[in-house]
C-alpha cells in the first residue's frame, strides 16, 4: 500500500514539474510573424557591439585608404562619428562599388557608406537614410583636351568612362546611348574610379563622369582637367544604406545625421576634408 502512495506522490510531483516547465516556454516564433521586442536591427548591432560599414575606398576625398592603411576621408570620419553616437565601434570593408548592395542584402554588412545616391532602382533593394550631403557631378579630359562642354548631353558621341554601378554609369546609358547621342562601344565602365581617370589621362578615352568632388581630386593626382561641373546628372543627396525593412535602424541614423547637420558636425568634417 506504501508503495502505491509513493508512486502516486511520485508520479504527480513529476506531473507538477513538466506543467510548470511548459508554462514558462515561449512560444516559438512563427515565420512572418513580428519580432519580439528588442531584435531589430538596431538591437542586433547594440548588442554586437559594433556596425559592420562597407565601402569602395577609391573616391577620394570621401573615401581612401592611406599610405599606413588607414580609411580616410569625409565618409569614413562621418561614419565613425555616427558610430561613437551609437555607441559602437565601427568596422570598416573595403570592396568594389558594384558589390555593395548584393553585400548588404546577403547580410554580410550592416550599412554602406560610399558616396552613394539613393535612386529608386536602389530602393528596391535595399534603404536609405536622409542625405547627409548633396550631389553634383563633373566631367574631366585630359589635360590637352580641346572639347568644350556647357551641358552633359556635349559629351555626346566621345569616348567616355564611369564607374560601375553609380548613378553616373546609369545616366550616360540612359541619355547618351539609348537616345543614339554615343554608340555604346564608346561607353567604359570600371570597377574603380582611379583606373578610369588614368585611361582619361592617357588617352585611351577621351572623358570621364563621376562626382564632382572626386573628380577633381584624381584631376589633381593624374593631371586632368575639369570641363564640366553640373546638377543635372545626379539624382539626389548621397545617404546611408541599410538592409531593406530596417526601420528601427534607419530612424536611429536619420535622427543622428540631422543632429550632425544641425550642430555643425557635418560641416565640421566637410572642412576637415577639403570640402565646401
Amino acid at each position: 500500500m506504501k508503495k502505491h502512495i509513493v508512486m502516486s506522490m511520485l508520479l504527480i510531483a513529476a506531473l507538477l514539474a513538466l506543467s510548470a516547465c511548459t508554462a514558462v516556454q515561449p512560444a516559438a516564433q512563427q515565420p512572418g510573424a513580428a519580432p519580439a521586442e528588442g531584435s531589430g536591427k538596431l538591437a542586433q548591432i547594440k548588442a554586437a557591439g559594433k556596425i559592420v560599414v562597407g565601402t569602395s575606398a577609391d573616391y577620394p576625398p570621401y573615401e581612401s585608404i592611406d599610405a599606413d592603411g588607414n580609411f580616410v576621408g569625409f565618409d569614413m570620419d562621418l561614419i565613425r562619428a555616427i558610430g561613437e553616437r551609437l555607441g559602437v565601434e565601427v568596422e570598416i570593408q573595403d570592396m568594389p562599388f558594384d558589390s555593395l548592395i548584393a553585400a548588404l542584402q546577403e547580410g554580410k554588412l550592416d550599412a554602406v557608406i560610399a558616396a552613394m545616391q539613393a535612386t529608386a532602382e536602389r530602393e528596391e533593394k535595399v534603404d536609405f537614410t536622409i542625405p547627409y550631403r548633396m550631389t553634383k557631378d563633373a566631367f574631366a579630359a585630359a589635360q590637352n583636351s580641346t572639347l568644350v562642354m556647357e551641358k552633359p548631353e556635349d559629351a555626346a558621341g566621345h569616348s567616355i568612362g564611369v564607374q560601375t554601378g553609380t548613378v553616373q554609369e546609369r545616366w550616360v546609358q540612359e541619355n547618351l546611348v539609348a537616345t543614339g547621342l554615343t554608340p555604346a562601344d564608346k561607353v567604359f565602365s570600371y570597377e574603380r574610379a582611379d583606373q578610369a581617370a588614368l585611361d582619361v589621362a592617357n588617352g585611351r578615352i577621351e572623358l570621364l563622369l563621376m562626382d564632382a568632388e572626386p573628380a577633381m581630386e584624381l584631376a589633381k593626382q593624374t593631371g586632368l582637367k575639369i570641363l564640366l561641373i553640373t546638377e543635372s546628372t545626379a539624382e539626389g543627396g548621397k545617404s546611408i544604406a541599410i538592409p531593406k525593412g530596417a526601420s528601427d535602424l534607419k530612424a536611429e541614423l536619420d535622427r543622428i545625421i540631422q543632429e550632425m547637420l544641425e550642430d555643425g558636425t557635418i560641416q565640421r568634417i566637410q572642412e576637415a576634408n577639403g570640402l565646401p
